[in-house]
């Protein structure tokens, strides 16, 4: 690992050092002026090259806001290529520098009605792109995804599934991996399903699914990585979007995502401010019988979850020269929900005769603060596809959740009052470095390291009012978590294409360093452990249109922040939900071999794979005498589960797409705990259609639906659930506008249920987190067009040609 930080360091000073030694030749201004013709405006922001008589690229600028550029050029013969949006290319030949200046004059560009409608065409993206370790689908391309948060548009993505309660799962498993932009972030580190539903859709561009990553990437998530790929773009002038959304259940938000590029400077900006409310109900029966006792009660309940969210991201690149780019990026989100629930309980006796009937209430403040400060420096080399990239990043999170409770039973004069405090705060340290060296024709040698440190305190406690009004703490709900993870990783990646055949090898090392104390119980536990990580990738081509894939890694699972806590949440003085101090990583052996077939109208690719797991982590629900049911997180069993999933798109016509997909899968898990056999064998199944098409191309109409078949858990069963989904837009403001109506979950059918069953015990569930959704959105673009190509196309000198 010093060798590798050695050579890093030696790279970048040589960098440095040959910049430093370049010795400038003399050069003399090649200048125009751009103007449309017909009118005679000046062409603002048009990119200009320079290329020698060779056709070799020597420079590149963009004209001004007055049409004017200016290029600096050695004595020589060259020629201008000169290209905008919807605009002619324009080539000016037989330029000649001779120990002076050159001015070209007055450039006349004619627009071409060709080129646009070609341009829209090439550039339109779509709704899925397949990659060999990974499928990336674009959320614009949705309807339905239109002024939505994080959490409902992963909800939308093929084999992503998220409960009502915000966890998201992967194929069926909830320990999935979620980056931004390749990497880890605070924005979804402490509580993640809350986290996701307070970053705004419009700031989102596309979600990458990757089931079997390879070496590069952390080992962190047994069932692979959900990365959230967030706006941002390079492109010449001003530029950007607006959009504002409205709607019912209250709704209401505004974001622009906008950026400003000059020569080597461009300045990124994207800022969100949403308000929205999330009405719930539900119900559950609860029945206890044992020797000693028996006990039937019915809860109903009642909740608003919603608040006001700011997301704001500032960020500059810089093209040092050709070869050379820094990007430094600031973002903060603040936020701060009101949280209301009212539950009602009714309990029955042995002979389900109503005995009493309690009502327990809950305000709660939940104030939220992140900050992030990256810095990126990237250099490219001569050599094609060589690259050194070094990353830093700080993240700094605080959340304090604050909750009054009072309860009472409508025979009492006076009721219980208790109130709760939760406080979380982390500091996340993160530097990593990666160089990638090409040989042959196609092979490429990738290496890195990587080490983050993770400081995060949780001071909880809860107070009750005693007869005297005094508060007292409840000592069995008191104590100071203390969690510290350090993660020092490197890894080797090497792959190379023979005729039709690629091969992707790497092996990845991570050594882990946790240390978790509860200092008011002083109870402590420290987790030292290395372990290696190896990953495959395999893929032929059998013809043009068919290429097979198979894979392998090996991966692991540590346990999550609120997985250890011991407090959770108090808002049902009878069900209690908390974390376990105790638990170890899960570790996972991931098999897959995939198909793709592209069609003239379609694609089709198909996966079978195999997931063996070690450690399974799984919630395991006791009841005492008194009625008090306790979730608690445990290492229980063995897991094996092996499946079939296929994506599928299909135009059968120039204005009507279909896409659909579904996983289909047997999971098995069996392990014991308090000396007692826990084991599920299950048969399921998740899927997803939807279908979008243009009316007379005045609007778009999509309709899609999700769902999840019923399956069967170590205590019980989960029950089937499905949504439907609408959306329409039309295009105004002669194309640079558009508005969109929505409704997303039409028939309020997207409810947990669930069954638990064991020993004297009996538990039934039902409840909806968030009801239907009206939306109306409005988008603006400035100085973009609507269909934007996959990337930017930019030339070795960090400008677009």
């Amino acid at each position: 690992m010093k060798e590798l930080l050695v050579i890093l360091c030696l790279l970048t000073l040589h960098a440095h050092r040959s910049l430093a030694q370049e010795e400038p030749l003399a050069k003399y201004p090649v200048t125009g002026t751009l103007t449309e013709a017909g009118n005679n405006k000046p062409l603002l922001f048009a990119n200009v090259a320079l290329f020698s008589a060779d056709s070799v690229l020597v420079a590149g600028v963009t004209s001004d806001e007055n049409g004017k550029f200016s290029i600096p050029t050695p004595v020589g013969s060259y020629y201008l290529k000169i290209t905008y949006v919807a605009m002619a290319d324009k080539l000016v030949s037989g330029i000649h520098v001779v120990n002076q200046s050159v001015n070209l004059g007055i450039i006349a560009i004619k627009p071409s009605a060709t080129v646009l409608e070609e341009l829209v065409v090439r550039g339109e993206k779509s709704q899925m792109e397949l990659e060999l370790d990974k499928r990336v689908f674009n959320v614009g391309k949705d309807l339905s995804n239109v002024g939505s948060n994080a959490s409902d548009i992963l909800n939308n993505v093929p084999s992503v599934t998220v409960d009502v309660e915000g966890k998201v799962a992967l194929r069926g498993s909830q320990n999935v991996r979620i980056l931004i932009d390749g990497k880890q972030s605070g924005m979804v580190g402490m509580n993640p399903a809350e986290a996701l539903r307070q970053i705004p859709g419009d700031l989102i561009e596309s979600i990458e699914v990757i089931t079997n990553p390879s070496s590069r990437y952390d080992a962190e998530g047994e069932v692979g990585i959900l990365n959230i790929v967030m706006k941002k773009n390079v492109r010449y002038g001003l530029n950007g979007s607006f959009m504002a959304t409205a709607g019912y259940p209250a709704n209401f938000g505004g974001s622009f995502n906008i950026n400003f590029r000059k020569k080597k400077t461009n300045l990124i900006a994207s800022y969100g401010l949403m308000y929205r409310e999330g009405p719930g109900r539900g119900n559950s029966r609860q029945e206890y019988n044992s020797a000693d006792t028996s006990f039937v009660y019915e809860q109903t309940n009642h909740r608003n979850r919603g608040g006001l969210s700011n997301n704001l991201m500032l960020g500059m690149d810089y093209f040092i020269n050709n070869f050379n780019t820094l990007t430094t990026t600031f973002s903060i989100r603040k936020s701060k929900n009101n949280n209301n629930s009212r539950l009602e309980y009714r309990d029955f006796d042995f002979n389900n005769t109503l005995t009493e009937t309690v009502i327990r209430t809950e305000k709660e403040t939940e104030p939220r603060t992140n900050f992030e400060a990256a810095l990126n420096y990237k250099k490219t080399f001569e050599r094609k596809g060589q690259s050194l990239s070094v990353d830093a990043k700080y993240i700094l999170s605080d959340e304090t959740e604050s909750s009054k409770y009072n309860q009472y039973t409508f025979n009492e004069a006076d009721g219980l009052r208790q109130r709760s405090y939760n406080t979380e705060d982390e500091k996340n340290f993160l530097i990593q470095a990666d160089y990638v060296y090409p040989f042959g024709k196609e092979g490429r040698i990738e290496t890195g390291l990587k080490s983050s440190i993770r400081l995060l305190d949780n001071d909880f406690s809860v107070h009750q009012q005693n007869p005297e009004l005094n508060w007292q703490i409840l000592p069995q709900f008191d104590n100071y978590l203390a969690y510290n993870e350090k993660i020092h990783a490197v890894y080797l990646m090497a792959s190379n294409q023979f005729n039709k055949f690629f091969i992707q090898a790497g092996l990845r090392g991570e050594y882990s360093d946790i240390l978790t104390e509860l200092k008011k119980t002083q109870e402590k536990k420290h987790r030292q452990y290395f372990n290696l990580f190896p990953s495959v990738h395999l893929s032929y081509k059998l013809q043009d249109d068919q290429t097979v894939q198979l894979s392998y890694s090996y991966r692991l699972s540590r346990p999550g922040f609120r997985d250890l806590l011991p407090f959770s949440n108090f808002s049902d003085s009878r069900v209690f939900r908390a974390g376990n101090p105790l638990l170890n990583p899960e570790y996972t052996h991931s098999f897959e071999a995939g198909h793709l077939l592209n069609m003239n109208k379609g694609t089709l690719l198909s996966s079978i794979y195999y997931r063996h797991r070690l450690g399974v982590v799984e919630n395991i629900t006791s009841v005492d005498s008194s009625g008090f049911t306790r979730l608690t997180p445990i290492n229980l069993s063995t897991g094996n589960s092996y499946g079939f999933e296929f994506t599928f798109t299909y135009d059968p016509l120039p204005w009507w797409k279909w896409n659909a997909n579904a996983n289909i899968f047997r999971a098995m898990n069996e392990g014991f705990y308090n000396d007692k056999l826990y084991k599920s064998d299950t048969y399921t199944w998740t899927g997803r259609v939807a279908s979008r098409m243009s009316i007379a191309k005045l609007m778009d109409f999509q309709a899609s639906v999700n769902y999840r078949a019923p399956r069967k858990t170590t205590q019980g069963r989960d029950l089937a659930t499905y949504a439907i989904d609408l959306g329409l837009s039309k295009d105004v403001l002669q194309g640079k506008a558009t508005v969109t109506l929505s409704v997303r979950d039409l028939l309020n059918t997207q409810k947990r249920r669930s069954v638990v069953e064991s020993a004297g015990y009996y538990s039934r569930s039902d409840f909806l987190w968030r009801s239907r959704q009206f939306l109306v959105t409005f988008a603006y673009r400035l100085n973009r067009s609507k269909e934007k190509a996959k990337s930017d196309s930019r030339s070795d000198f960090g400008e677009e040609e």
